[in-house]
């Protein structure tokens, strides 16, 4: 993971919380993995809007900071699976309760061809 040259504030909770899984696809690689797409090839396809470098990378860290475990199981070809953890799957109900907010304000967030707007552009849109 990257270093940073200016210590981080580990005494705030969301900084911790958004250090381990805030990145921009790690929720949705832990919802995944929550719904059963455990092999990497199978989280790729389930977010195709991510690269999957990107993914992989993700999953690693997650990996390091013990949220996932990764298996490997021998034979050819191998087979690498990924599984959450007892402290993952803590991670879930913010995960629900993200996903239950969106749903919810889903509205607020789309043009009129249902396509996602950015909330600077809400806003400016009128659009509360």
């Amino acid at each position: 993971m990257y270093k940073h040259k200016i210590p981080e504030d580990l005494s705030c909770g969301i900084v911790i919380a958004m250090k381990v899984f805030g990145a921009k696809w790690k929720p949705c690689i832990l919802d995944a993995i929550r719904h059963g797409y455990k092999r990497p090839s199978e989280i790729h396809k389930q977010i195709a809007d991510a690269t999957p470098r990107v993914i992989d990378m993700q999953l690693q860290e997650l990996e390091i900071t013990g949220i996932v475990e990764k298996k490997v199981f021998g034979g050819f070809p191998l087979r690498t699976e990924y599984n959450l953890t007892d402290i993952g799957k803590t991670i879930l109900p913010i995960i629900d309760s993200m996903e239950k907010w969106g749903r919810e304000n889903k509205q607020l967030f789309e043009d009129e061809r249902g396509n996602f707007n950015t909330l600077a552009e809400a806003v400016s849109n009128g659009c509360r």
